[in-house]
């Protein structure tokens, strides 16, 4: 069996931020934007990175998918990926995780690679990660149908669906935190994650 090829990875830029009150892609911690960390971070692991969101906004960062089904959340990103791509497997990744490692991304990809199922994705306290994810092309397809029926849930197809779930227990043994998975949402967010941002520097 030939070896699969490197995946291509998305980086989930498209949302409002109507919470927190200006655009999270571009927010600052160390001096970088969240979007050029997430873009760093997926170019480490992948052939190809590629940016969902408006392309009046992103395209001088890299290379854009415009949403198929706009406004319709992270299931309207994750379609717009997999449409436009060419490759199986596909990393996922939203833009405002900014303790994402990129150790853990080559553990994802690696279990998605031995595995058969059309979704590797991360389960913490119950919770799926859909946004820190693998997905074969295939799930295109499925979440298109669901688009068209005005539904937006990722993890609503879950239970239908082949999985490759990389569960808490896991993610520990392979040594890291599931503190990767915190994401920025509101100001509150935003203020924690600087204050851990600058923790985590002074300990370095």
């Amino acid at each position: 069996m030939a070896p699969m090829e490197a995946p291509r990875a998305y980086v989930i830029a498209g949302g409002k931020s109507m919470r927190m009150g200006r655009d999270k892609a571009f927010l600052e911690l160390g001096g970088k934007t969240l979007l050029s960390n997430a873009l760093a971070c997926a170019r480490a692991v992948a052939s190809e990175v590629k940016i969902v969101g408006d392309p009046g906004k992103f395209r001088e960062f890299g290379a854009v998918v415009p949403d198929i089904y706009s406004e319709r959340g992270p299931l309207g990103g994750i379609h717009a990926a997999l449409t436009e791509s060419q490759s199986e497997l596909n990393l996922v990744i939203a833009v405002d995780l900014p303790f994402l490692e990129v150790s853990f991304l080559q553990v994802l990809i690696s279990a998605a690679k031995k595995s058969p199922a059309l979704v590797t994705v991360p389960q913490v306290e119950g919770y799926y990660q859909p946004l820190a994810a693998v997905y074969r092309k295939g799930f295109s397809v499925l979440a298109g149908k669901e688009l068209a029926a005005n539904r937006n849930k990722v993890d609503a197809l879950f239970p239908h669906i082949s999985l490759r779930v990389v569960n808490q227990e896991e993610i520990v043994r392979n040594g890291f935190s599931t503190a990767m998975f915190r994401n920025v949402n509101t100001p509150e967010d935003w203020k924690l994650a600087a204050e851990e941002f600058s923790r985590r520097q002074d300990v370095s």
